[in-house]
């Protein structure tokens, strides 16, 4: 048998979230943590990660994002970025936004917000792992 890699870019929705929990979760695989998906959305998370006494809720994202909906449900959000996996914590994001996007109509009307590529501003909330 030969096995090809897949293509990011060729897999539908559905595909891309499996694919993004299996990196993720090998990566937080590394620091100790075992990952459990979950079949419907729990307090706002796509899958827990658990190590010893400790659980992270996580919400799968293709970018970094914040939104209302995550505001004090002690969420993290991860996301693959430049073959990198980063991870933060949701409100620790939306405590340092910037008046300009306090006050955007994606924040304001729509409840959230999202980048193409992260910001600098937030590498003191974003772990790479």
């Amino acid at each position: 048998m030969i096995f090809e890699k897949v293509s990011y870019g060729v897999l539908n929705s559905k595909q891309k979230e499996n694919y993004n929990f299996h990196k993720v979760a090998s990566a937080l695989a590394d620091y100790g943590y075992d990952s459990m998906r979950l079949n419907n959305d729990w307090q706002g998370a796509d899958f827990i990660a658990v190590k010893n006494d400790e659980m992270l809720k996580v919400q799968l994202k293709g970018r970094f994002t914040v939104d209302k909906k995550y505001l004090d449900k002690k969420i993290y959000i991860a996301f693959i970025e430049d073959n990198i996996v980063k991870i933060y914590e949701h409100d620790e994001a939306v405590n340092i936004l910037p008046d300009n996007i306090k006050q955007s109509d994606s924040w304001n009307i729509h409840g959230s917000y999202s980048w193409g590529k992260t910001p600098k501003i937030y590498d003191s909330v974003i772990n790479e792992i």
